[in-house]
């Protein structure tokens, strides 16, 4: 299904780089009691829709369904390593999500994301390759989307978490 074009207002660059380049960011969901669960996440910008695309397996689908109780998420991108960016700023997305009640099942759609995780983690490409691999671990492939939409975007230059963040509210456009 299309999805409404929504842009976020102009993200300063460096902000942007952040968002292309950090191999990981640390994704927050809240559990049924509101206490806050954080989890390594591989996010994927997708600038064109003004939100990030997260995937997690069937067999590890509690953010998912914490989102689906409720929307309310953060995503904290502060460990810039093999990033290739020097001195980037530390970034905090706050942000409304969804996961929608759909299990993917194959990579038609996802091939730009799946090649930039192999060129990200090659060593992923050794599991994948392997026939036996792939049927012991279908669990694994079997995937839930989160769509994740920021309502609120604050940077620290540099990562120094000693200074006051720099701020924007998001903008929908169309």
């Amino acid at each position: 299904m299309a999805q409404p074009s929504r842009r976020v207002a102009e993200l300063p660059s460096e902000v942007e780089e952040v968002f292309r380049e950090f191999r990981t960011c640390e994704m927050s969901t809240l559990a049924r009691d509101g206490t806050p669960i954080t989890w390594p996440t591989l996010p994927f910008w997708k600038p064109d829709e003004g939100r990030f695309m997260v995937t997690t397996s069937i067999s590890l689908a509690q953010k998912a369904f914490n989102v689906r109780r409720n929307p309310c998420v953060s995503l904290l991108f502060s460990n810039p390593t093999a990033s290739g960016l020097k001195n980037p700023p530390a970034v905090l997305v706050q942000a409304d999500a969804e996961a929608p009640d759909e299990i993917v099942t194959a990579v038609t759609g996802f091939e730009d994301e799946l090649r930039m995780a192999y060129r990200r983690q090659p060593t992923s490409r050794i599991y994948s390759s392997n026939p036996l691999t792939r049927y012991f671990m279908d669990w694994y492939y079997m995937r839930l989307v989160i769509h994740v939409t920021p309502r609120r975007i604050l940077w620290w230059p540099r990562g120094d978490f000693s200074q006051a963040p720099f701020e924007m509210e998001t903008d929908d456009v169309g």
